[in-house]
């Protein structure tokens, strides 16, 4: 068994977490993801700070100011990703070079 302590995230944290699920249109999983928590944490958060769900085209999107671990956050996940993008990439090329050297 693995020993693991709850984690507290402070007031300022699940405030900014759930307006940026609010303002920015895109799907509570996905915020939930790169913020590394579980989805019900932010519409449980929502709940407690009795903010509701504001849909997109209602409200324009905001430039919001992202907190350092949003940024980091993030840029691991586009690490990750060009990462993938890159291997798939050389994958293509090899399988490229092998269907043009093909016997006739």
């Amino acid at each position: 068994m693995t020993n693991t302590t709850k984690r507290r995230f402070t007031d300022e944290f699940k405030r900014e977490a759930v307006a940026l699920w609010e303002t920015s249109g895109r799907k509570q999983t996905d915020i939930a993801r790169e913020l590394g928590i579980m989805p019900t944490m932010l519409r449980r958060w929502q709940r407690g700070i009795g903010g509701s769900v504001v849909k997109p085209a209602a409200q324009p999107p905001t430039l919001i100011m992202a907190s350092p671990a949003d940024q980091a956050s993030e840029i691991a996940r586009l690490r990750r990703e060009l990462d993938r993008t890159r291997m798939e990439r050389d994958i293509l090329k090899k399988a490229v070079g092998i269907f043009a050297e093909m016997p006739r």
